[in-house]
């Protein structure tokens, strides 16, 4: 079973994540577990106090995603070279630390005990510095070096010598050029000469139009230039490999201390977040104690709008460690279960509530057992599955547990279910377990004011709203207000008598105050379902004429045997001398009955059937025979 899902913690947690910076505290927070030794529980309690005040006093922190840098420590642990973007990076998070340095530094001023992590930070100044001097645009900068510098100057005059000797060629031989600009190809400064000028014009052709009318030839006067170029590029790149891989050495030299400021920042980053997450919640610091007792003022769920939040009031440990809660559906029985569990794994996870004042017990486990469990998959119906969810439940829970169940014993016959409701809660209350239970059944009502260390509480109801109030009171039962409910919105008191006489017995009609005159449930006129008439002359006729009837057939007055009675159609067939015909039952009148002129049970194929089809038939029904039955269709 999902327990954080039932009870919504999973939902705490997504909001709990999205505070935090680092893939580190996002993962542990979504792996995060309740604390079960009380000294450190304690410390991560004190630690969110500390982390909401830090950042109510100084804001938020300066905090960067810091997984990229990790990757990049581990390429210069190996000796390999970084890039400039690389160790911009790793420019980028020292300054993060200086400034989260100077974050916590602050906070010394208010005595705030997180503050001084601060002094286990090591920003690495010097480090930085050098890689921000050198390193400018994911580039080396010009003045990384004095020879980068002179390199780089050099390349600038040969790349503008070559290009006014390009523009001189040109000026000086116009009509020898299809335009007045010169271009690169393949990194050569080359200028546009017609075709047929080629041989005027001393150099090489490097490139050609897609006409073939224009060669982009390099002049021999730049030419020369270009071998300097390639020579003082291969300077430059041996001149920034060589700035590279110091820095990159330098970054390798810091790598542990680097580490360490990133592990700190990371644990940091995950108390902020609880701290981040306590401002958004608008909580507060619980009490947390070892002797089973759990105490809630105005406590609310905190998913739910605080403005419209009616708050909860609950106390459970010192009279009972069992609650039995009843009252009307959606009168809020579900929610204020799960608002007490939630809260009280939020305060053993290190989380402040949202309540006003909290005394919460540590658990060593939380169990529930919380809505339609039906599994199709599995073919386990509502019942089952609550039932499976309950044993296991009740095969975990032990003096430390912390239980709750929702609408126990439902899904099945009432009375069975009742039965082992009370089976189940005498369990839990044996196991010394805390456990809230809802339920609409009055024996378990009775059970609890019976049982031993079980108490019963109910949700209010307003009568005349007929709306739920929300408010828990403890060591009173409830009603469900199932009969009150339908008797103000209507319901004859006739209807409500045989109800309550149902589910209460017969003298507790005179117990029930009538909310109303007796009256009955007004008719409304409804539009009747038009029915087809049936045709009278099919019905009436089959039944007139019979197989092996006397017939007069008009106008002639032959008389013939009625071979097949009327069809839907009105017409019969009738069995006259040689021959067979269909007519009318309008033509047709009865001469002598079937009944007066054969037995019961005389074979009318004697009459109606051919002596060979008779005999096939014999045959056909005590073996095989390739014969055909042939009939008159006359």
């Amino acid at each position: 079973m999902n327990i954080e899902k039932q009870i919504e913690f999973d939902k705490i947690k997504e909001i709990w994540m999205n505070l935090a910076v680092t893939e580190w505290a996002k993962e542990k927070i979504s792996g995060i577990s309740f604390c079960l030794k009380e000294s450190e529980l304690r410390k991560q309690l004190n630690d969110t106090t500390n982390s909401r005040n830090l950042i109510e006093k100084l804001g938020m922190p300066p905090l960067q995603n810091l997984s990229e840098i990790k990757d990049i420590l581990t390429i210069a642990e190996k000796g390999d070279c970084l890039t400039p973007y690389q160790l911009e990076r790793v420019a980028n998070v020292l300054v993060v630390i200086k400034r989260f340095k100077s974050y916590l530094d602050r906070g010394k001023m208010y005595e705030n005990p997180l503050a001084y992590y601060g002094e286990n930070l090591d920003a690495l100044e010097e480090l930085q510095e050098e890689i921000s001097r050198q390193i400018r645009g994911s580039m080396v900068d010009d003045f990384a070096s004095k020879e980068l510098e002179q390199i780089r100057g050099q390349i600038v005059k040969c790349e503008e010598q070559m290009k006014r000797k390009a523009e001189q060629l040109m000026r000086s031989n116009k009509e020898c050029m299809v335009d007045h600009y010169y271009t690169l190809r393949n990194g050569r400064v080359c200028v546009p000469v017609k075709k047929e000028c080629r041989l005027k014009i001393s150099g090489s052709v490097i490139d050609k139009s897609a006409t073939g009318n224009t060669l982009f030839m390099e002049p021999a006067s730049v030419a020369k230039y270009y071998e300097e170029l390639q020579t003082l590029k291969i300077c430059e790149e041996n001149e920034v490999y060589r700035i590279l891989y110091i820095l990159t050495a330098m970054v390798a030299e810091s790598v542990t201390a680097v580490k360490e400021n990133i592990t700190l920042i990371e644990k940091l980053d995950f108390i902020l977040s609880k701290g981040k997450l306590s401002i958004d919640l608008d909580a507060a610091e619980p009490s947390i104690n070892t002797e089973r007792r759990i105490v809630l003022k105005d406590a609310r769920h905190p998913l739910m709008d605080k403005r419209l939040t009616i708050p909860l009031q609950f106390e459970i440990g010192e009279n009972a460690r069992g609650i039995i809660i009843t009252g009307p559906n959606t009168g809020g029985k579900t929610v204020a279960i799960k608002t007490v569990m939630l809260t009280c794994i939020m305060a053993q996870c290190g989380l402040h509530v949202t309540c006003k004042e909290a005394d919460i017990c540590m658990n060593n486990s939380y169990l529930c057992d919380i809505g339609d469990g039906q599994n199709i998959a599995a073919d386990l119906s509502t019942f089952s599955a609550h039932i499976k969810n309950v044993l296991e439940v009740l095969r975990e829970v032990n003096k430390d547990s912390l239980v709750i169940m929702d609408e126990l014993g439902s899904g099945t016959d009432p009375a069975e279910g009742m039965g082992i409701a009370i089976a189940i809660l005498e369990e839990l209350r044996k196991s010394g377990a805390i456990f809230l239970v809802t339920t609409h059944y009055p024996e378990v009502k009775e059970y609890a004011d019976k049982a031993r260390d079980i108490m019963n509480a109910r949700m209010t109801f307003d009568k005349e709203t007929l709306q739920p109030t929300y408010q828990m009171v403890i060591g009173e039962a409830g009603e469900s207000c199932a009969f009150y409910i339908a008797d103000r919105l209507g319901m004859p008191n006739e209807m409500l008598r045989i109800a309550i006489k149902a589910a209460y017995g017969e003298n507790a009609v005179d117990n029930y105050l009538f909310q109303k005159e007796d009256t009955a449930i007004e008719k409304r006129n409804i539009t009747q379902i038009s029915k087809e008439k049936k045709k009278k002359g099919n019905v009436k006729h089959g039944a007139k004429y019979k197989l092996g009837d006397s017939v007069l057939v008009y106008p002639d007055k032959k008389i013939g045997i009625v071979c097949e009675p009327v069809n839907e159609k009105g017409v019969l067939r009738v069995q006259l001398p040689g021959k067979k015909i269909w007519i009318n039952h309008k033509r047709v009148k009865l001469h002598v009955a079937a009944s007066e002129l054969y037995p019961a049970d005389y074979d009318f194929s004697i009459i109606f059937e051919t002596v060979e089809n008779r005999k096939i038939k014999h045959d056909m029904e005590r073996k095989y025979t390739d014969e055909v039955i042939r009939y008159d269709n006359s």
